[in-house]
């Protein structure tokens, strides 16, 4: 996309909201009030709010290169401490998305350099899986499988943050981990239940 489009194209989108409902951007320049952390892939193919039917305001949203959870990464923290303690939410969504780039690149020899502290994460979790990882010989759904151990490792990191816990002992906040399909757009929930039901 050019970038000089974007003017036009945001022109016409504030023509089109207002035009279909006048108050739309006075609602929207209110206090948000989100019932759900989301952290998932920066993958520009992958746009939570539409997969998930969601309107502004009702999801507050993380996003870095293959969906990773770090306690020790000043990003995310600041995402899930915000998200947990100042915004309230109920739920914190671990969403990773099968066909990511991130995973492949683990999966196969690739080397990329400057993102490998970053990767070092998502290898962890290649190793601790990596029998299983080995005995699936079709390529795509070894890819897809190792999609699923991230996030349920994710979530698991999720627990090393003690606002999280704190927030689930107090108000039952809960962790979910989903993946998302590219191939037919629909959610899959991996069943992983941390917090009250």
């Amino acid at each position: 996309m050019n970038p000089d489009r974007i003017f036009e194209k945001n022109a016409y989108w504030i023509k089109r909201k207002l035009s279909a409902d006048p108050g739309y951007l006075e609602r929207l320049s209110r206090q948000q009030r989100p019932g759900i952390l989301y952290i998932g892939c920066s993958d520009s193919r992958v746009m939570p709010e539409a997969f998930m039917g969601a309107g502004p305001g009702e999801v507050f949203v993380h996003r870095n290169v293959g969906n990773l959870v770090s306690p020790a990464d000043p990003n995310t923290r600041s995402a899930v401490i915000y998200g947990v303690e100042h915004l309230k939410v109920g739920h914190i969504v671990v969403c990773g998305h099968y066909d990511c780039g991130a995973v492949k690149a683990v999966l196969g020899a690739d080397d990329l350099g400057p993102l490998e502290p970053w990767l070092q994460r998502l290898r962890t979790v290649r190793q601790r899986h990596e029998t299983e990882l080995e005995s699936i010989p079709d390529t795509t759904d070894r890819c897809d499988s190792m999609v699923e151990f991230s996030v349920h490792a994710q979530c698991a990191n999720i627990l090393a943050f003690s606002e999280v816990q704190k927030s689930m002992a107090e108000t039952g906040l809960q962790v979910h981990g989903w993946v998302f399909d590219l191939r037919n757009g629909l959610i899959k929930d991996l069943a992983v239940a941390l917090g009250r039901g």
